[in-house]
């Protein structure tokens, strides 16, 4: 008895902890600033807007891309800049697709694919690779030394770099022959512009350039922005409106876009190169200038230094004093400090990096991977944190690209023979869809729209959001009634066979009824049936008699399947247990409803836990098993999660989620935790639990304030 008193002692002051005191924004941000003190090729920093993004070096700056490249490239990327290859050899979309019939019950639908040799792989190829987000340019400084030798980065001393996360300035200094250079680094909120202003006597002695240079696309899954060969491929044209601005039109083939320069004071730009210019400033100690990137030609001068820095600085107070804010000073667990530092910089770059008008890429604005191009599964993942964190604008607009990309996800399901709309995997701003023996057959990005929609409906009710959004949503409900298919032998709806779960390690050719697409596909028709209840419509009736007849979680010894169709799925001797541990995502962004059995979740949870192959994982994965742990009441695993030590579960100085030598960010495992710690604060529907993600160990002090539950 009097044990459970202190408990109910500890939980009341849990609540009073976590939402009693008004949380001092400015100091809770500004603890995490970022401080850099030496050339560290991972700890590139990055400023922008959420539609453009400028990454530099310790000069603040992209003065060394080169030496940089294997790390966190210094890269200039928008939303708006994406160019094609010519289709030379004039491929049709139509070679990439191959007739399938994996139930052998006469139902062939074609999916695009990688076919492995002839026209038909160069034509997949092509469309993989077309077409691919753009570098729009390189803009750094070339310095000097006294006997008129390049200065290198390894020259660089006494380096002091600071990101202030409150007004988006970078504050760079170091010294070249110990000579002192400061620079400040901001983005134009909402123009894609950088302001720049350097001060020191190097000035004078003319040992300063600003290099502005072109790279060419690389063709690759990875462009980093520094392909300077290919010059004849690709035009730079120059004209200097004024004395004190430089307008640089760049031509790729059918791609056109500008970049406009100023400056104040006097300084002379040069042309070293093709592509490849240098401006020079004439001046004692002070310069300041400005670099506007534009998908159309501009009517008017280049934004200047100072009227940046006030955009950014507005902006950025705006952001931080807008929607939920978590505080865990005061705890005394070791990594309540850190897990802090992760959820401020993830807020950082998650705004600077993701907050556009269309889907984001799995590397943000900093550099390709995968082309540039989004990923429609991970949509959650990247920006679902927005809602939660009461900041509902910022995922608004990219969820337009659904109605962009509806007739194309319209036309493949067509072509499949389905109902509705099935949505694009791999993608682009246009809503193309792109060949892959993977990603064709996954199914997972499909109830994303419901679940986002639904978000936002919670978050602010209103019959125009209704209206605005059950195109999508109806559409893409019959689609899921229509893809599962009924099993007479059983009396259940399936869920393939001819699909990959998101644990991508299963032939789609026999893989059948994984847990977590189940649970989804479920919650998702139901959540459609609701909203035609709120718009005052009977349920349809075929979205019913799969949401009734859906076939169950396959279990074997009192254990969750890993998919129905797989036997073996956590033994020493089995091949599943890397990749996605996509089992217990049936309990993560989703509520057990009916569908999955805690008791079951407990016990799959345990082995998982303990024969998975964790440095086979991606980051976003323990974000993901957190929110599990937290729904099965198991706060320390939650925490545990979210501190294993994996290299995917790096975290880096500048507050990016290294993957490895490929993907040195991955944004999908920042904009995971911010979901995860949403759940583990503000829990979820039904849940009477105060900070449900916690330990009530008296160790962690969890104060919030605005952040929404999730269902």
């Amino acid at each position: 008895m009097k044990r459970s008193f202190y408990v109910i002692l500890l939980l009341i002051t849990s609540v009073c902890i976590g939402n009693a005191q008004k949380i001092n924004r400015k100091a809770l941000v500004s603890r995490h600033n970022i401080v850099i003190t030496s050339v560290d090729t991972l700890g590139s920093l990055t400023v922008g807007n959420g539609k453009f993004a400028f990454t530099v070096d310790a000069t603040g700056m992209q003065s060394f891309p080169e030496y940089y490249k294997n790390g966190v490239p210094l890269g200039t990327e928008s939303e708006w800049g994406w160019h094609s290859f010519p289709n030379k050899e004039g491929y049709k979309y139509s070679e990439t697709l191959q007739d399938f019939d994996f139930n052998k019950d006469g139902h062939k639908a074609a999916y695009a694919v990688q076919l492995r040799s002839g026209r038909g792989k160069a034509a997949g190829d092509y469309f993989r690779e077309n077409p691919h987000r753009l570098q729009l340019g390189n803009v750094g400084f070339e310095f000097t030394k006294k006997d008129g030798s390049p200065v290198a980065a390894t020259d660089l001393q006494d380096i002091h770099q600071v990101l202030n996360l409150w007004t988006g300035e970078i504050t760079s200094t170091f010294k070249i022959e110990g000579t002192l250079v400061k620079v400040i680094t901001c983005s134009d909120a909402i123009k894609d512009a950088i302001g720049v202003k350097i001060t020191s006597v190097l000035l004078k002695q003319k040992r300063i350039k600003i290099k502005i240079r072109f790279p060419y696309p690389s063709n690759d899954f990875k462009d980093v922005g520094k392909t300077y060969t290919n010059v004849s491929a690709h035009q730079t044209e120059f004209i200097q409106p004024s004395f004190n601005e430089a307008l640089f039109t760049r031509k790729l083939d059918n791609t056109v876009y500008y970049v406009d320069a100023g400056w104040r004071g006097k300084a002379a730009i040069n042309k070293l190169a093709d592509h490849n210019y240098a401006l020079l400033p004439f001046t004692d100690t002070v310069f300041s200038f400005s670099i506007d990137f534009s998908s159309s030609k501009p009517t008017k001068g280049p934004h200047d230094f100072e009227g940046i820095q006030q955009t950014s600085i507005a902006g950025w107070r705006k952001y931080w004093l807008s929607g939920a804010a978590v505080d865990f000073a005061g705890s005394t667990d070791d990594r309540a400090a850190e897990l802090e530092r992760r959820v401020v910089l993830s807020q950082y770059l998650m705004r600077v990096q993701e907050a556009g008008h269309f889907p984001p890429q799995e590397t943000g604005l900093t550099y390709n991977s995968w082309y540039g191009r989004p990923h429609m599964e991970m949509l959650w993942w990247h920006s679902a944190h927005y809602v939660l964190w009461g900041r509902q604008d910022l995922i608004e607009k990219s969820m337009q690209w659904y109605f962009k990309a509806f007739n194309e996800a319209k036309a493949i399901a067509e072509r499949q023979d389905y109902k509705g709309v099935r949505w694009q995997k791999m993608t682009d701003n246009e809503g193309g869809d792109t060949p892959s023996n993977v990603g064709s057959f996954l199914i997972w990005q499909q109830p994303n729209v419901i679940y986002e929609a639904e978000l936002l409906y919670r978050n602010k009710p209103s019959k125009q959001l209704l209206q605005k959004y059950s195109k999508l949503i109806f559409a893409t409900a019959d689609f899921m009634a229509s893809f599962a298919r009924y099993n007479a032998g059983t009396g259940y709806y399936d869920l393939g066979k001819g699909i990959i779960p998101a644990q991508e390690s299963y032939n789609p050719a026999e893989t059948y009824n994984p847990p977590y697409e189940l649970a989804y596909w479920k919650w998702a028709l139901e959540k459609a049936q609701v909203w035609r209840t709120r718009l005052g419509l009977k349920p349809d009736k075929n979205w019913q008699t799969v949401i009734e007849k859906l076939a169950p979680l396959a279990q074997k010894d009192g254990l969750y399947k890993a998919a129905e169709s797989v036997e073996d799925s956590y033994s020493a001797q089995s091949k599943y247990t890397t990749d996605h541990p996509a089992v217990l995502m049936a309990l993560s962004t989703l509520p057990a409803n009916d569908v999955v059995d805690t008791a079951v979740m407990h016990r799959t949870f345990a082995i998982v836990k303990k024969v998975w192959h964790w440095d086979h994982t991606w980051g976003w994965d323990f974000p993901m098993v957190a929110m599990t742990a937290t729904r099965l009441n198991q706060p320390e695993e939650a925490i545990d999660a979210l501190f294993k030590k994996v290299t995917t579960n790096t975290w880096l100085v500048n507050g990016h989620n290294y993957q490895n030598q490929r993907l040195t960010i991955y944004l999908p495992g920042n904009g995971s935790l911010l979901s995860a710690i949403a759940l583990m604060c503000a829990g979820y529907d039904g849940n009477k639990i105060p900070n449900p993600g916690f330990p009530k160990n008296g160790k962690w002090k969890v104060r919030w304030e605005g952040l929404k539950s999730l269902p």
